[in-house]
């Protein structure tokens, strides 16, 4: 967004909504995601719908509602086909960067390219290859059945995002027993302390510009 409310440090310096963009309805009590959502307060899952028969521009416009909607900045925590609909969202949107959306957590995004893939996730359309206009974390699993490690790290290269190995844990879902996954909850943490220091690093460049033009600032001499 480009308005004068989120150009602004005041705006900037609002603690981000962390926004979970699953690519099913839920995971059951145990999937990573659904302990992450009970026990953050800084945390809420878009409800995309249409989950057995996934649609590219339905959940692009229900993620788009959600960002607008969340009044602060976003830091998006993506799994599988919800990666696809970050990447399509600012593929469309083409966000100034980091504003709304200032980073992202991308787990385990599906090979939708590839040949024979289930029918659900071929009918998303293929996958963008523009860089993300947000600083973002992509991690990937050496064995996820939907997706090779291979092209996960093409997919890292191309979208600008920091590369993050999660070892041989499947699709990292409810099926690969991580609990909280505390892996995640680091990269989540990294994120979010990036956040941080760029806020103080322009609260910083914003007072030095302030004093410099107050009438009691000393000129050199």
């Amino acid at each position: 967004m480009a308005d004068d409310l989120h150009n602004s440090h005041a705006w900037q310096q609002q603690e981000p909504l962390v926004l979970i963009v699953p690519e099913i309805e839920r995971g059951g009590p145990d999937d990573w995601q659904s302990r992450w959502e009970s026990k953050r307060t800084d945390c809420r899952r878009v409800d995309l719908g249409m989950w057995d028969t996934p649609h590219r521009n339905t959940w692009i416009n229900k993620l788009n509602l959600a960002i607008r909607r969340a009044d602060r900045p976003v830091l998006l925590v993506a799994h599988g086909l919800g990666c696809l609909a970050a990447a399509w969202w600012a593929e469309y949107e083409r966000p100034a960067f980091g504003d709304p959306v200032l980073g992202a957590l991308l787990v385990a995004p599906p090979d939708i390219d590839r040949p024979g893939l289930y029918p659900r996730l071929a009918r998303f359309g293929s996958s963008p290859r523009q860089a993300l206009p947000f600083a973002s974390f992509l991690v990937a699993s050496h064995d996820d059945p939907l997706g090779s490690y291979r092209t996960a790290r093409a997919l890292a290269r191309d979208w600008g995002s920091r590369f993050a190995d999660a070892g041989a844990v499947g699709h990292i879902d409810a099926a690969s027993a991580l609990e909280d996954w505390p892996f995640g909850e680091k990269l989540l943490a990294q994120l979010l302390l990036e956040h941080r220091r760029a806020i103080e690093t322009a609260g910083t460049a914003n007072q030095s510009r302030a004093a410099s033009r107050s009438p009691f600032a000393i000129a050199p001499r």
